[in-house]
């Protein structure tokens, strides 16, 4: 008789557990070959529902680190009888109580089997051609008899994570999307009870806890869609009444045009005969206008109210226009939506011409928000360009249609002050000029 280990078990009684996990290992085919390592990845992942902790797992992987061979098969030897020293050192240095402690865990989840030799030691005894003839220690049966329920165990729980993430990111994104819609018709001014979607918002929000099981995530995320339909059926509802681009005369909800002479964006002047190289109904035809970039001195020329905004009055750069639009936005009460998407769609720089326009004839629009947001559209479809509103702005500024509503500006490439008796009180700059001159007839 060879003794491998003589290590104490520190005797603990027999349980009932104990009792149904050896049943459990004997109830299954022996013909089972299991690859070991991926058996001990099926137990991380179903841990909390066999009951094992991380510590016992620490232990069960170098319990399956004594056995040799990778691949286990049910009829093969499944004993292993390391010593509580040898144990504690592939258990990066577990101590003696906490190493017991984990090992009784195993025992009582059933995935390990004690086999006690009579003295309570765990050794081996080899037979005259080496063979192992008897051994005492730990049987690792469980692994390869209950491989498949482990496997099983696993893909569940993974499923029960999947759902929970699932539930957890809706109400993420439901929470997200109310917000942002209350803020919306809120400073659209959509007709409704504003105060009580937002109440009833904090209410379900209000019962979300920290740690929340999938069954209650789910049940709020339920909550949160009908909410979430209510407050999107009344904002659709507004925008098909509002629709601006049902039609033009539909435009007059946001344009209130008090001067016949001068031309309004949202009508057929975004493309007027004489820029569109003849029929004003051959649907705004903008591939006739200009194809290079409107040179910001143009812009500042038929928008000097932009100026106003900026300290100093100094608009030098793209950069400063944009800065200035930005401020122009909160004047004029258009959403951080509106802007933002007016930006996506078409660009920084034409959004801040755009608007720079907006805010020049702010006095003639009623809702700056809802034109903007119908310039988007139409910009979608490829049927606005920058080019005839300034154009517009322009010819308007220097036929004298409309007196000037900016203070004049000094510098090159400006305004300059009329001289006294005169009338229109502006002059075009040489650089106004030089594109004027250059105009589609």
């Amino acid at each position: 008789m060879t003794h491998l280990s003589t290590t104490p078990f520190g005797r603990r009684p027999m349980t009932l557990g104990m009792i149904s996990s050896q049943l459990a290992a004997k109830a299954k085919p022996e013909t089972a070959i299991v690859h070991k390592w991926h058996v001990f990845q099926h137990i991380k992942e179903a841990r909390q529902v066999l009951g094992a902790t991380d510590r016992a797992l620490t232990i069960l992987h170098a319990l399956l680190s004594f056995h040799p061979e990778i691949a286990l098969e049910a009829t093969s030897e499944l004993i292993v009888w390391p010593s509580n020293e040898q144990l504690m050192a592939r258990a990066n240095g577990m101590p003696p109580t906490t190493l017991r402690r984990h090992l009784a865990v195993l025992v009582d989840c059933g995935l390990i089997i004690r086999r006690d030799s009579p003295n309570g030691k765990r050794f081996a005894r080899k037979g005259q051609g080496g063979e192992i003839e008897q051994a005492y220690g730990f049987d690792l049966a469980p692994i390869v008899t209950r491989a498949e329920e482990y496997k099983s165990l696993a893909a569940a729980v993974q499923a029960e994570k999947k759902a929970f993430r699932v539930a957890k990111e809706r109400l993420t994104i439901l929470r997200r999307d109310i917000v942002k819609m209350i803020e919306a018709g809120v400073e659209e001014g959509v007709p409704g009870n504003w105060r009580r979607f937002q109440q009833a918002y904090q209410e379900i929000a209000g019962r979300i806890p920290r740690t929340a099981p999938r069954r209650l995530l789910e049940s709020l995320g339920g909550e949160m869609e009908t909410l979430w339909r209510e407050v999107r059926e009344l904002l659709e509802t507004f925008a098909k009444t509002q629709n601006p681009d049902a039609n033009e005369s539909h435009s007059g909800c946001h344009i209130q045009n008090s001067n016949p002479d001068l031309p309004s964006e949202s009508e057929s002047g975004l493309a007027r005969e004489d820029e569109a190289g003849g029929n004003a109904a051959a649907h705004h035809n903008l591939r006739s206008l200009p194809k290079r970039e409107l040179p910001l001195g143009i812009v500042l020329d038929a928008c000097p109210n932009m100026r106003w905004l900026i300290k100093g009055g100094e608009i030098r750069h793209w950069r400063d226009l944009l800065a200035a639009a930005e401020l122009a936005r909160s004047t004029l009460g258009i959403s951080p939506s509106a802007w933002r998407e007016a930006r996506e769609i078409l660009g920084d720089q034409q959004a801040a011409i755009t608007l720079a326009a907006i805010h020049q004839k702010a006095d003639q629009i009623s809702s700056a928000g809802g034109y903007l947001r119908s310039l988007t559209d139409r910009a979608k479809d490829g049927k606005f360009s920058v080019w005839p509103m300034i154009m517009a702005l322009l010819r308007a500024k220097l036929d004298g249609a409309k007196p000037p509503t900016a203070p004049p500006t000094h510098g090159p490439g400006r305004s300059e002050p009329g001289k006294p008796g005169e009338t229109g009180g502006l002059q075009p700059s040489a650089e106004l000029r030089a594109v004027l001159a250059k105009r589609p007839k």
